[in-house]
């Protein structure tokens, strides 16, 4: 039993790391160009940001590893995660409708369906759940592995072929966008990265991608559970995680690695990179019994979902309360306290830090009073 409670915590400091640099990285300061290690790469490349989404899709592997010991009958095994997957879906869905209504001319204006963005970073979470639970618990580990490696080929082949000729990797050539657009509509696209027209980093296509993350996430579970916390699990998370990040620089030369396309050769670096902070993790809290600074993450681990979403809404509510005409809380404390003390890029850090702290101070009260939200 307590090797089994010293899984899950060091699962939950893997999952409360990824959180708490998720709400960093998605509520930089306002003033200043972003400090770049929070910025996802422009299109092409890798940046620390690019890592944590994919981390968070490891993780919820991880925990299928886990919950998959429990007997259950298909048929409420099939309930569960349709529920799940819904229930995750919905609120990604109605995080981006939030707060329904918008300022227009000094008024309130009600946020149509028309064009409320129906893909995101949840909803990504709830598909790659649904389709990723299906997969480990209807085929073997093996047959997991094949369809992995199927599902990276596929995407790579699929952009090749429907694709524009010569831009099968741009934002406006690849197939993914064009799919988008045809099934989910123009309207219903993300619109605010700047690009030349509606793009979503988490649409239809790439979704496929994902998978393998919440995929690999479980093999690597499972296989840690299998061989026990000792040197040797922790060598072969190691190599696998190096084999991994070697055959995807190498991929990166002909299917370049690229966060906001779901890249093949992405997947393969951000697995790799998660095996090996896994195995770090294990060695330095189950072999080494280092603790500090644990209990820290333990708290967005614990209720990983409610303060996430939370710092969403929360940061959604700090732009939209104005202090004065065309001033929004969010931009006036930057500009009169963050980027006065810490001007620049530095001043983006900080506050994302800061708000950082806030979430996390949510969450340290909700662990007090033993709230835990699960779905």
């Amino acid at each position: 039993m307590e090797l089994s409670n010293n899984r899950f915590t060091t699962l939950d400091i893997f999952r409360g790391m990824t959180i708490c640099f998720m709400i960093i990285v998605n509520s930089p300061g306002s003033g200043a160009v972003v400090w770049s290690p929070l910025d996802h790469a422009a299109w092409f490349g890798f940046t620390p940001t690019d890592l944590v989404f994919p981390s968070f899709l490891f993780a919820v592997g991880n925990a299928l590893s886990f919950s998959k010991k429990k007997i259950e009958s298909n048929s409420a095994f099939l309930a569960k995660i349709f529920k799940r997957t819904l229930i995750i879906f919905l609120l990604g869905y109605l995080m981006y409708w939030f707060p329904f209504m918008h300022r227009d001319n000094d008024s309130w204006v009600f946020n149509a369906l028309s064009n409320t963005r129906i893909m995101g970073v949840l909803q990504r979470i709830a598909l790659c759940y649904f389709f990723g639970s299906l997969i480990v618990h209807y085929c073997s580990n093996k047959t997991a592995i094949i369809i992995s490696i199927i599902l990276l080929l596929l995407y790579w082949v699929f952009l090749l072929l429907f694709g524009a000729t010569g831009e099968e990797y741009s934002m406006l050539g690849n197939a993914g966008t064009k799919l988008d657009i045809l099934i989910l509509g123009d309207a219903h696209l993300y619109h605010d990265h700047g690009g030349p027209i509606a793009f979503d980093p988490e649409g239809l296509l790439s979704t496929i991608t994902g998978i393998v993350n919440v995929i690999a996430g479980y093999l690597a579970g499972v296989y840690i559970q299998r061989k026990g916390k000792n040197f040797e699990c922790i060598a072969k998370l190691l190599m696998m995680g190096a084999l991994l990040i070697g055959l995807a620089l190498f991929w990166g030369q002909f299917f370049p690695i690229a966060k906001k396309l779901w890249t093949s050769s992405f997947v393969l670096l951000t697995i790799g990179l998660d095996l090996v902070i896994l195995g770090i993790l294990i060695y330095a809290i189950e072999l080494k019994n280092i603790k500090w600074g644990t209990n820290f993450f333990l708290i967005f681990g614990r209720n990983s979902l409610a303060i996430y979403l939370l710092s969403e809404l929360l940061l959604v509510i700090f732009q939209l309360v104005q202090v004065q005409h065309g001033l929004s809380f969010y931009n006036w404390i930057n500009k009169v306290f963050y980027q006065v003390i810490f001007p620049g890029a530095f001043g983006t850090l900080v506050f994302a830090v800061s708000f950082m702290l806030l979430c996390w101070f949510v969450g340290y009260l909700m662990d007090k009073r033993k709230i835990y939200i699960k779905i």
